[in-house]
């Protein structure tokens, strides 16, 4: 069994609250089928006060083998390096005390979440927390413990990304450490795991047809595709939302809102609204990845000039107006 270890350090807890919709009716028997065995969990633990003190003791002590970290929220440094901003209740130490003790003795270490990756909403701002992701600050390596640090799996920081987190990419991953088949060639070059970042955001969108066309929605109940006019990074982000539906059946494009690219450094502070997309010369900032520029032009206006007028119609509408054609398929 993979004896996991969850802390919650500065955040919201979302990622906690995201695992617990996990699509099971039994969540503790699905993780005893997985092979995980849950040391403490802040939500659904039995243990508190200095019962789960004691827990953490004997992980550092060797009692316990701590296979597994699970770290949730940024990392509080301040005030002034000392991490007292968070202090563990019952210890008169500090939350980044116990963290960097645990991550020393644990086999591998896991960031849930954008705040622990890489500091994430926590650090927006003007940070008077001084709070940072475990390995990185934004998208610049070093955080809490430092570019080169590496677990005794020799392994980084296992960064699961989101804000929050999908319960399948926790789930999945540490199901791959409980067979202990997540290696460093499994990990992209954030530290993500590949199983879910080697996939845009884009793939499997309902809107694909309108970004296809480029029939853009100019409001937000429109049906059309989101990134031209109402901020949506799909095309940027790295992530399965719309392959691995969340709760079975919805993404944040499908319900309507543009994806703010919750996966990657420094979402937090795109620079711009959330909710609009900044061009220079009608031209989106924020191309699909690996386009160039002149090729997005040349396509968009393609795709314009071609565009169905079923399309354009439906893209500016909150239904459907016009239904496709019935056509003849058969070959003659």
């Amino acid at each position: 069994m993979l004896n996991v270890l969850w802390l919650q350090s500065g955040g919201c807890g979302g990622c906690s609250m995201s695992l617990l919709c996990a699509d099971t009716s039994d969540f503790q028997g699905l993780l005893r089928q997985m092979g995980v065995n849950v040391l403490w969990h802040p939500a659904f633990s039995l243990e508190s006060g200095q019962e789960c003190v004691q827990v953490l003791e004997d992980c550092l002590n060797g009692k316990t083998v701590l296979d597994a970290l699970c770290i949730e929220g940024a990392l509080l440094r301040g005030p002034h390096g000392s991490g007292r901003f968070h202090m563990l209740a019952g210890t008169q130490q500090s939350m980044l005390h116990w963290v960097e003790q645990l991550c020393a003795v644990a086999h591998t270490v896991v960031a849930v979440g954008s705040c622990a990756a890489f500091g994430g909403i926590t650090a927006g701002g003007l940070n008077p927390t001084d709070a940072c992701g475990l390995q990185y600050e934004g998208d610049h390596a070093g955080g809490l413990l430092g570019a080169s640090w590496r677990s005794r799996s020799g392994l980084p920081v296992v960064n699961v990304a989101g804000c929050p987190t999908h319960p399948g990419w926790v789930l999945e991953t540490l199901a791959a450490l409980a067979q202990d088949s997540l290696g460093a060639d499994a990990l992209d070059s954030l530290a993500r795991p590949r199983f879910y970042s080697d996939q845009l955001v884009h793939h499997a969108c309902a809107r694909n047809e309108y970004y296809e066309y480029k029939a853009s929605a100019h409001k937000p109940s429109d049906l059309g595709c989101l990134m031209e006019n109402m901020g949506c990074k799909g095309t940027q982000a790295h992530a399965d939302c719309n392959i691995r539906l969340w709760n079975g059946e919805g993404s944040c494009i499908r319900g309507g809102y543009a994806c703010v690219s919750c996966t990657e450094p420094g979402f937090e502070e795109p620079g711009h609204p959330f909710h609009q997309t900044p061009k220079v010369a009608g031209i989106p900032i924020g191309l699909p990845t690996d386009m160039h520029k002149a090729w997005f032009v040349a396509l968009a206006s393609l795709s314009k000039s071609a565009t169905p007028q079923r399309v354009k119609l439906n893209s500016l509408a909150n239904h459907l107006v016009v239904a496709p054609q019935i056509k003849k398929t058969r070959l003659k």
